[in-house]
């Protein structure tokens, strides 16, 4: 089935597809604070401190998706050993950016190892003795 065969008359995702969505806002405020074992307050505060940014619904009222609860409930960790909330916003962002960049580097690795490729090395950049790619330009 084609992706565009499974979108309602509105052209929206139908229901069953919205389930299996990270980033679908499924969870109103009370409940998303319930599962994070947090309160509304706190939620607020992640969204002020702009760690998540919930939607709102036709009504004004914030929708949480399940990506946005894995954060909050990251935060909450750090916040509870003592971490301030801030800084805990600031290492949830930073830890988000590390898994990214080490996701980048593992897609970028997998393509450097395909049979034909120059392994890696373009403008300037070598192999390393170990087999690394040695990032530093030649003169």
């Amino acid at each position: 089935m084609t992706p565009e065969s499974r979108l309602n008359a509105e052209g929206r995702p139908q229901a069953a597809d919205r389930l299996d969505d990270d980033h679908y806002p499924a969870y109103t405020m009370g409940r998303a604070a319930e599962l994070i074992g947090a309160t509304p307050g706190f939620l607020r505060a992640l969204g002020e401190a702009g760690l998540i940014s919930p939607t709102r619904s036709g009504g004004g009222h914030r929708r949480y998706s399940r990506q946005q609860l894995r954060r909050a409930a990251r935060a909450r960790e750090l916040v509870d050993q003592g971490t301030p909330i801030e800084a805990a916003c600031r290492i949830v962002r930073l830890e988000d950016d590390l898994e990214a960049a080490l996701s980048m580097n593992e897609e970028l690795r997998r393509g450097a190892d395909r049979p034909g490729d120059s392994g890696g090395a373009r403008n300037g950049e070598r192999k390393s003795d170990a087999g690394e790619t040695d990032i530093r330009r030649r003169p």
